[in-house]
């Protein structure tokens, strides 16, 4: 990369990740010698980027946070609105967003002089949002694990189990997954000798340890599916099966994001497969689809629809 601008900003964008970078893996990077990184690395510290260079057979360079906002792109006053915002975002787990939110907080905060965290600190306690649906998540445990998992380190932290239970775990992240209103983290459990997925929102002093990851095999390709995989383990799940008087392409609109699966029958009408973790959830989604149906499975789903019926009869007072 021969172009001096073009390749400082390739530079700039690789060292916003929080890890420590070799000179000789950020050379490979770019295409040119270690040399060259050294006079680049110079450069930007001249335009105000702090970057602190360490000795040694794991040394490197890493942007760290200066006494000031490095010129460029934001002032303070943008700083702390966009770290705000981000901080909002990845503690409501805003659909789409997720896991951007989180990349983008762990890069701002760690370049963050630490008048402006002071700042973004403050107005994050003086502030309330209102609830979500989902359990609330602490965006700063968010970010630490986000950083271990650029970083390829082994982080602790101290974990609450569903029966209220408290233990210590250290563990190597792999990933974070936002589901629904819910933030997980796939990690591989050091003490359990096991892949393990944990709620964020039951996580607390989550720190990174310093110490490297060992390079593992993931459980799953899909981490996603896993994560949903592993929780419908952990969960009662009932699958419902129901005939639908009317054509798939109508209900799939009507089921939004919880589609399941549809399949079209011949007489028009179509067959709706889904699961559930309550009845309830079951039996207000075919109730709200508008339209005849027939329930073929489970029979607990059938006597629970009865029992909705008698209640919705006998609230009218029996009148027709």
């Amino acid at each position: 990369m021969t172009d001096t601008p073009a390749r400082l900003l390739g530079l700039l964008s690789l060292l916003q990740i929080p890890r420590e970078w070799p000179g000789s893996e950020l050379a490979e990077r770019l295409g040119v010698s270690p040399r060259t990184i050294r006079r680049d690395v110079e450069r930007l510290r001249e335009l105000g980027y702090p970057v602190e260079a360490s000795r040694g057979v794991m040394g490197g360079y890493r942007l760290i946070a200066g006494t000031a906002m490095p010129p460029l792109v934001l002032d303070d006053d943008e700083a702390v609105a966009i770290a705000v915002g981000l901080r909002t975002a990845a503690g409501q787990a805003v659909d789409g967003i997720e896991e951007a939110s989180v990349r983008a907080l762990a890069k701002l905060e760690q370049i963050l002089p630490a008048r402006l965290r002071r700042r973004v600190g403050t107005i994050g306690t003086a502030t309330v949002a209102v609830p979500a649906t989902g359990p609330v998540v602490d965006p700063a445990q968010l970010t630490v694990f986000a950083g271990a998992i650029t970083n390829h380190e082994t982080v602790r932290f101290r974990y609450r189990a569903g029966d209220g239970t408290e233990s210590r775990r250290r563990a190597e992240p792999l990933r974070l997954v936002a589901t629904g209103r819910r933030w997980y983290l796939v990690a591989f459990d050091l003490d359990r000798d096991d892949w393990r997925v944990f709620r964020a929102d039951r996580v607390h002093a989550a720190e990174a340890t310093g110490g490297r990851s060992a390079p593992r095999r993931p459980p799953a390709t899909d981490l996603a599916a896993y994560v949903v995989e592993r929780l419908y383990d952990l969960v009662p799940t009932y699958r419902a099966v129901a005939t639908l008087a009317a054509p798939a392409d109508e209900i799939t609109p009507r089921l939004g994001t919880a589609a399941g699966e549809l399949t079209p029958l011949p007489d028009g009408g179509c067959r709706w497969r889904s699961h559930g973790d309550t009845l309830d959830w079951l039996a207000f989604r075919l109730l709200g689809l508008g339209c005849a149906f027939t329930v073929e499975e489970p029979p607990e789903l059938v006597a629970h629809l009865k029992i909705l019926a008698g209640r919705a009869l006998a609230g009218t007072g029996g009148r027709d």
